[in-house]
């Protein structure tokens, strides 16, 4: 039986371009000279340390830019609130992967709402949908294209004939 699998996964290699392409920008731009400013990857979660308020407000845009342009979708950042003191200000911002509980039964659900002759099951950090036929898989593919309410991007793999 056809089957694939539904995950959403960060590709860590164009966080990494990303965050370099960041930095390159922040230390030639004239408005940042001086400062100390630089963004910081460890693991998935990307730090930004600047002086002011503002220019972590310039930085998260500049990485939002970045981050577009390298495919990773924006859904997946979670903006932590920013510690600001006299002459510092950090902000972390963590990058999300993998299907948590309520977003896997958000999708199961509307996979079952779409009376498609599919099965869905949560196997940890991704759903595995399997069918009978290849065009119901590719129908329950297009519907969740189509949902707007989802707080991650998802990718579709493992495609089994």
């Amino acid at each position: 039986m056809p089957s694939f699998d539904i995950v959403s996964e960060l590709d860590k290699h164009e966080l990494q371009n990303a965050v370099d392409q960041a930095n390159k920008e922040v230390t030639t731009r004239y408005d940042f000279k001086g400062t100390g400013s630089e963004f910081i990857l460890s693991g998935t979660t990307v730090t930004l340390s600047t002086e002011s308020d503002f220019q972590l407000n310039q930085m998260y845009d500049i990485l939002v830019q970045k981050a577009n342009r390298r495919g990773i979708d924006v859904k997946c950042m979670e903006v932590k609130d920013p510690n600001v003191q006299l002459k510092s200000a950090k902000q972390d911002i963590i990058m999300r992967e993998g299907l948590d509980a309520a977003l896997s039964k958000k999708i199961i659900k509307a996979i079952k709402d779409s009376k498609l002759k599919v099965q869905a099951a949560n196997q940890g950090d991704s759903v595995r949908v399997t069918g009978k036929k290849r065009d119901d898989l590719q129908q329950v593919m297009q519907l969740l294209r189509g949902m707007e309410d989802l707080e991650m991007p998802l990718q579709f793999n493992n495609f089994r004939d």
